[in-house]
């Protein structure tokens, strides 16, 4: 879990735009950040085995 102060400073606006640190919208980590579902990976996991995540689902081969 993140801290608290670096969640809200990764909310502001930096000073050039290469700094922007995306962080995950469930638990505000900054590594292993998906995009597409702005969630880390680890969040996305359990949300997909879940089923929250419509269209995606396990490998099994």
């Amino acid at each position: 879990m993140a801290r608290t102060a670096l969640i809200e400073k990764s909310k502001r606006t930096p000073k050039f735009s290469t700094r922007t640190i995306t962080r995950c919208q469930i638990c505000g980590r900054k590594r292993g950040y998906i995009r597409r579902f702005q969630t880390c990976r680890i969040c996305f996991r359990e949300l997909a085995s879940k089923g929250d995540i419509p269209g995606i689902r396990k490998a099994s081969w």
